[in-house]
């Protein structure tokens, strides 16, 4: 009955089936693994992101010895995600990076996320796949921060009747 019952809320809330995400989770999992293997060092997209930056960005704080150090496996990563995401969207022929949200909020939501990044010294990526698997105990508490957070905003833009 229990198992009938998990079944049926499986199917509820993945109409599409979870085989993609079960081979999606495998996927970044090997690939942490092989990157921390390889370089000795978590993976986390702001921070790829942040030291892609350091290519062409003058500012002290994009030349210290972690970002330059670190810079070409990162820009590598970073170039991958962009790859990655399109050459996904052209296999699975969905249209490509199309919102009807209105280009002014993505920027105010990137930069909020941006700085909420640096605040918490990385991201869902760094914290969330990278951090709770080392058992950071300060990347659990940024992972419930940013999940609080997000449910909170979602709630209220519903509330306030805030649409794309």
């Amino acid at each position: 009955m229990v198992l009938i019952q998990i079944a049926d809320l499986v199917v509820t809330v993945f109409p599409n089936g979870v085989s993609h995400y079960l081979i999606g989770g495998i996927v970044i999992g090997a690939s942490v693994v092989f990157m921390y293997f390889t370089t000795g060092q978590i993976v986390g997209a702001s921070t790829a992101l942040e030291t892609t930056v350091s290519y062409y960005s003058k500012l002290k704080w994009f030349q210290q010895e972690e970002f330059i150090s670190s810079r070409d496996w990162r820009a590598v990563f970073t170039i991958g995600l962009i790859v990655g995401a399109a050459g996904y969207t052209l296999v699975s022929g969905a249209e490509l990076w199309v919102t009807e949200v209105q280009w002014w909020r993505l920027l105010i939501g990137g930069l909020f996320i941006g700085i909420g990044a640096r605040l918490g010294k990385g991201c869902t990526s760094g914290h969330g796949i990278c951090g709770l698997a080392s058992f950071s105990p300060a990347s659990l508490v940024n992972v419930v921060i940013f999940l609080g957070v997000a449910i909170i905003v979602a709630h209220l833009t519903e509330l306030l009747g805030v649409v794309p």
